[in-house]
C-alpha cells in the first residue's frame, strides 16, 4: 500500500522535470543559433548580412510579445484567485533599477529610429523596424516584470516554461547584440590610441559597418551616431537584468513554497553617513578621472601615459580601501554567532552564482595583464602600475564575494522574543507625572522615550499593568525600583556592542555599493586600460588579446552593477 500510494507522487514529478529539461534545451539552441548568426555578421561571412540578424531578433521579440500578452490576459481573467508569490524575487529597488535602464533604452531606440531616417537611402528596412519593435518589447516587458516577477506559476506549467525560457534567451541575445555593436565601435578608437602610444606596428583593419551613403542632415546624424554609443551601456545592463529576473521566474514554475511572514527591510540613510560620504567622494573622483582620461588618452604619447598612470593610481587606492573594508566586515562576521539560512531560494542562489561567474571575466583580464608584465621584454614606466592594479582586482573580488554571499545567507535577527511592554510610572515628590506604555526592545526604550534614563537613577518605578491585585498596587516611596537594571536588563552592554557592529556593517555595505557603481563607470563609458595599455597586445598579439577582452569585459562590467545591487540588498537586510 505504501508503494502504491507513493507512485503517483513520484510519477507526477517526471512530466514537470522533463518539461524543465526540454525548455532549457530549447532556449540553449535558440541562443546558440542567434550567437552563430551574430558571429557570422561580425566577421563578414558570405551570405550573412545585418538584416538577417535583425530579422531573427525581431522574430524572437514578436514571439515573446505574443506570449506576454497571452499571460497578461490570462492573469486578468484569474485575478481573483490567490496565487503563491516568491517574496525574495523582484524586489522593488530592482524593479526601479530596470525601469531606469529601460527608459534610457527607449531613448536609444528613438536615436536609432532617427539614425535610420537620416540614412534610409542605404539602410535595410529591418534597421528601422528593429528599434520600433524593441521599444514596444521594452515597454511591455517592464510592465510584465513589475506585475508578475514574483509569480509562482502553477497552471499551464509546460507551456509557461517554454514561454519564460524563450524570454530569457531573447534578452540574452539582445544583450549579446548590444555588446558586439558597442565593442566594434570601441575597437577603432582604441586602435588610434595605441598608435599614439608608439605601437604603430598594429596594422589590422577594423570595420564598424558604417553606412555607404551620405546623411541627409549632417548635424543630426552626428548627434545620433555619437549618442547611440553612449547609451549602449544602459541598454546592455537592462537586458541582462531582465534575463536574470525572468530566469528566477522560470525556476519558480511549479515550486512549492512555505508560507511565512516576510519582514520588510526598507533602505534607510540613517546610520550610514560615514559610508555614504566616503563612497560619494570615490564616485565623484572617479567621474573626474574618467573625464580627464577620455580627454587626454590618444592626444599624444605623453598625455596618454599620464592618463594611464592617473587611472592606475586612482584605481589602486580605491581597490585597497575596498579590500580593507571587506576584511573588516568579514572579521565582524567571525565575531558574531549567527546561523545561515540554507532554505531553497532561486533568487539568492542565482545572485551567488552570478557573482562568482562574472568575476571570472575580471580575473581573466587581470591574469593576462600579470603574465604580460612578466613576459614582456620592454616595460614603459606606466605599465608597472598595472601589476598592483591587476593583483588588487583579483583580491578585492575574492573578499567582496565572500562578504556578499555570506551576508545574503545570514538569517535576520529575530526580535519578537526580546520585546517587553512595560508601564513606566514616573514618580516625582509623590505625584504621578506620566503614565505611558513603553516598548522596551532588548532592554532599550523606544526612541521617543524620555523617562527611561531615570530608570537607572532611582527616580521612577515600573510595574506590569494586568488584572487582579496587580492593578491596585501603588508605589509611594521614592528611589524604589520594582525592576532593577542589574537583574532585568543584563543585556544592555551586549546590545550596544551588537548595534555598533551592525552600524559598521551598514556603513561598509554603503561604501562598497558606491565604490562598485564608481568602478562600473570607467569600462562602461570607454575608459578601458586593458585596450589602451598596449603591453598585452605586444605579448599576446593584437587579435588574440582583443578577442579575450571582448569576451571578458561584458562580464566584468556586469559584475560591478550586480555587486552594487547585491550590496544594496545587504544594506537593507543588515
Amino acid at each position: 500500500m505504501e508503494k502504491g500510494a507513493g507512485a503517483p507522487a513520484a510519477g507526477g514529478s517526471y512530466p514537470q522535470k522533463n518539461a524543465e529539461i526540454l525548455s532549457s534545451q530549447y532556449g540553449i539552441n535558440l541562443f546558440l543559433a542567434g550567437l552563430l548568426l551574430t558571429f557570422a555578421w561580425a566577421v563578414h561571412a558570405v551570405g550573412i548580412s545585418k538584416s538577417h540578424l535583425l530579422s531573427y531578433l525581431i522574430t524572437l521579440m514578436l514571439i515573446q510579445l505574443l506570449w506576454m500578452l497571452w499571460y497578461l490576459c490570462r492573469s486578468c481573467t484569474q485575478r481573483r484567485l490567490i496565487r503563491d508569490k516568491d517574496t525574495h524575487a523582484g524586489a522593488r529597488w530592482l524593479k526601479c533599477g530596470i525601469t531606469l535602464f529601460a527608459v534610457i533604452t527607449l531613448i536609444l531606440d528613438s536615436f536609432k529610429i532617427g539614425y535610420y531616417i537620416d540614412f534610409s537611402n542605404c539602410l535595410s528596412p529591418t534597421e528601422g523596424i528593429f528599434p520600433v519593435t524593441h521599444a514596444v518589447h521594452t515597454i511591455l516587458q517592464v510592465y510584465f516584470l513589475w506585475c508578475h516577477a514574483k509569480d509562482i506559476i502553477q497552471s499551464f506549467k509546460t507551456l509557461e516554461r517554454f514561454g519564460v525560457i524563450h524570454s530569457v534567451f531573447t534578452n540574452l541575445l539582445l544583450w549579446t547584440n548590444g555588446v558586439l555593436t558597442e565593442s566594434k565601435h570601441q575597437l577603432n578608437e582604441h586602435k588610434e590610441r595605441l598608435i599614439t602610444l608608439g605601437f604603430g606596428n598594429i596594422t589590422i583593419v577594423l570595420d564598424d559597418h558604417a553606412p555607404q551613403c551620405n546623411c541627409t542632415t549632417t548635424t543630426l546624424c552626428s548627434i545620433f551616431s555619437q549618442g547611440i554609443y553612449y547609451l549602449y551601456p544602459f541598454n546592455i545592463e537592462y537586458h541582462i537584468l531582465a534575463s536574470t529576473m525572468l530566469y528566477v521566474l522560470w525556476k519558480n514554475i511549479g515550486r512549492k513554497v512555505e508560507h511565512h511572514q516576510q519582514h520588510k527591510t526598507p533602505f534607510k540613510f540613517h546610520g550610514i553617513t560615514v559610508g555614504m560620504v566616503f563612497g560619494l567622494i570615490v564616485l565623484i573622483s572617479t567621474i573626474a578621472i574618467v573625464v580627464v582620461y577620455l580627454i587626454q588618452i590618444g592626444g599624444s604619447k605623453i598625455k596618454s601615459e599620464l592618463a594611464l598612470t592617473m587611472f592606475y593610481l586612482h584605481a589602486i587606492f580605491v581597490l585597497a580601501l575596498m579590500c580593507t573594508a571587506g576584511i573588516v566586515a568579514l572579521l565582524i562576521y567571525r565575531l558574531e554567532d549567527r546561523s545561515l539560512d540554507n532554505s531553497k531560494n532561486p533568487a539568492r542562489k542565482l545572485d551567488a552564482e552570478l557573482l562568482v561567474g562574472t568575476a571570472a571575466g575580471s580575473w581573466l583580464l587581470s591574469w593576462g595583464s600579470i603574465l604580460a608584465i612578466i613576459c614582456a621584454q620592454a616595460h614603459p614606466k606606466y605599465t608597472w602600475y598595472n601589476l598592483p592594479y591587476s593583483v588588487l582586482v583579483i583580491i578585492e573580488k575574492y573578499i567582496q564575494n565572500l562578504f556578499i554571499i555570506e551576508s545574503i545567507h545570514r538569517e535576520q535577527e529575530k526580535v519578537n522574543d526580546n520585546i517587553k511592554t512595560l508601564r513606566i510610572v514616573t514618580i516625582s515628590r509623590g505625584n504621578t507625572l506620566s503614565l505611558t506604555p513603553k516598548e522596551i526592545y532588548n532592554g532599550r526604550a523606544a526612541p521617543d522615550s524620555r523617562e527611561v534614563p531615570c530608570l537607572f537613577k532611582g527616580s521612577i518605578s515600573g510595574r506590569e499593568i494586568g488584572g487582579g491585585d496587580g492593578a491596585k498596587e501603588e508605589t509611594n516611596q521614592e528611589n524604589s525600583l520594582v525592576m532593577h537594571p542589574d537583574s532585568e536588563f543584563p543585556f544592555y552592554s551586549s546590545n550596544s556592542v551588537t548595534n555598533n557592529k551592525r552600524r559598521i556593517l551598514k556603513n561598509i555595505a554603503a561604501f562598497l555599493f558606491l565604490c562598485n557603481l564608481s568602478l562600473w563607470i570607467p569600462p562602461a563609458f570607454g575608459c578601458r586600460p586593458e585596450y589602451d595599455n598596449g603591453l598585452e597586445e605586444i605579448v599576446f598579439g593584437f587579435e588574440p588579446w582583443i578577442i579575450v577582452v571582448n569576451l571578458a569585459m561584458p562580464f566584468s562590467i556586469f559584475y560591478r552593477m550586480h555587486s552594487a545591487a547585491s550590496l544594496f540588498e545587504v544594506n537593507c537586510k543588515t
